[in-house]
């Protein structure tokens, strides 16, 4: 064999790859070179996932792809079913013809499609026209059907349907939401959204980011640009260059933002928020109190590692109560964490000057009831806004090697940080605060970062630096 037919060989080779790659795209998705941020999505079993991502960072082709197993009963890390019914939603139909369907259908195997229903243009050329709905031969001999779905139809139209899964091509109208999750009720099925946030703190940013509802199936991810291993690096740096910094935030990072800003943009969910652990006794430190009869009270209890690192490990968040109950609430999670007491046996935490002042039901004031209640409080706290906040901001991003860390059961805590942005006037809205103002006393009552803590002896701090790095290898 001369070498021109080896090389001829070896091109019909190719080629014949190339076919086989072609025709089974979804073999391939995520092999060659691993998104690692797409296969956190897929691999996430809660039932309300979300991806808010920057242009061109991959979070479409995750939506597709999950839709597109989902319709096979192929998902590699969910349960499968012989047949679902799927919808697609996307912001009209001309955004669905160019992005969500064209994505599905490049990773349908030709084979695999029972059935082409087409709203205009042919079946036979789907990429074309406008689809309806696609049936998929399902691997336990069902048939599953992705039907295509516009926001622009209005909630009235969406009526109805028992689904197995709705994916939104990005965020849609509040009302769209809420009927989409009615149809996969009876089901108990999945929703799931790919976006790109570009209009500001809407109701995704409310229900989903913050969660403000508290549903325990409610994920999300954000998925920027540096995330994406098929961009090319010096075409990403190209176009930073060009975008506002507000523009940035959306369009690379997939933020949420608004004129104002976060005023804590240096919390970082994947740094500062850890799974819970049994905290050695001696961490244990104090409580701090933001109190509230009306408004929510909002109790923390701090506790502090051999190296100054601060850990918020329980929360007490509750409207409408009087001091005696939220007294008796404080004493009985401290019970269950076997927290420390006073040399009276009484439980010490600090708490908001205001509550020298007596309460219109009261002739004593808020810091004499608790103190009758057995919680010894502390009023003398620093207030001072700014410095407070440049404490929680140090502590935040670990200036000085000390770094705030929060179990993850602080949900109000974890809640008002992401939520938290500036206002006029050049300080912060004044909404949704009780446990950041709670979270300034205590951190401006400890040592700087930077600065040494209590002093303890050699043996204690060695032991407990063993500690603190034998839970982060956990």
């Amino acid at each position: 064999m001369d070498e021109k037919e080896i090389i001829a060989r070896i091109k019909k080779l190719d080629r014949a790859i190339e076919a086989y790659r072609d025709k089974n795209r979804l073999l391939y998705y995520n092999k060659d070179v691993v998104h690692l941020k797409q296969m956190a999505f897929h691999k996430c079993l809660k039932r309300n996932r979300w991806v808010f991502g920057g242009n061109r960072s991959g979070k479409t082709e995750c939506g597709a792809v999950e839709a597109v197993w989902m319709a096979r009963g192929i998902h590699p890390y969910r349960r499968n079913k012989p047949g679902v019914e799927g919808w697609v939603v996307s912001l009209s139909r001309d955004v669905q013809r160019d992005v969500a369907q064209r994505k599905i259908l490049f990773y349908l195997n030709p084979d695999w499609i029972a059935d082409i229903v087409m709203v205009s243009g042919k079946a036979s050329n789907p990429e074309g026209g406008i689809i309806d709905y696609i049936s998929i031969k399902n691997v336990f001999n069902g048939i599953s059907r992705i039907t295509f779905k516009s926001c622009e139809m209005g909630r009235e139209k969406l009526q109805g349907a028992s689904l197995d899964f709705v994916w939104f091509d990005e965020e849609p109208p509040e009302d769209i939401y809420d009927e989409c999750l009615m149809r996969i009720i009876d089901k108990k099925g999945d929703v799931f959204g790919t976006m790109t946030p570009l209009k500001g703190l809407t109701f995704v940013y409310d229900r989903i980011y913050l969660n403000s509802g508290g549903d325990d199936e409610v994920w999300y991810e954000f998925m920027e640009w540096a995330d994406n291993p098929y961009l090319d690096q010096n075409e990403v740096k190209k176009l930073s260059a060009s975008l506002s910094a507000d523009m940035l935030e959306r369009r690379r990072y997939g933020r949420f933002t608004d004129n104002a800003g976060p005023v804590y943009p240096e919390f970082d969910e994947a740094v500062n928020v850890i799974e819970p652990f049994d905290v050695p006794y001696y961490w244990q430190d104090k409580l701090s109190i933001d109190p509230g009869l009306n408004n929510p009270l909002s109790c923390h209890w701090y506790a502090v590692d051999g190296d100054g690192n601060v850990f918020v490990v329980a929360e007490h968040f509750e409207a409408g109560r009087d001091v005696r109950y939220h007294a008796e609430r404080i004493r009985q999670i401290s019970e269950q964490l076997s927290w420390h007491t006073d040399s009276s046996g009484r439980i010490e935490a600090l708490i908001d000057s205001a509550a020298n002042q007596k309460t219109l039901a009261s002739l004593k004031s808020v810091t004499e009831l608790f103190c009758e209640n057995g919680i010894s409080v502390f009023p003398k706290v620093n207030k001072d806004m700014y410095s407070g906040i440049s404490r929680v901001k140090e502590y935040l991003s670990g200036v000085g090697g000390k770094r705030l860390y929060i179990f993850k059961s602080c949900t109000n805590l974890i809640r008002e940080l992401k939520a938290y942005r500036w206002g006029s006037g050049d300080l912060p809205k004044k909404t949704d605060d009780h446990c950041l103002d709670e979270l300034r006393y205590y951190l401006m009552s400890h040592p700087k970062s930077g600065e040494p803590s209590v002093k303890k002896g050699i043996i204690a701090l060695d032991k407990e630096r063993l500690m603190s790095k034998l839970r982060r290898k956990r």
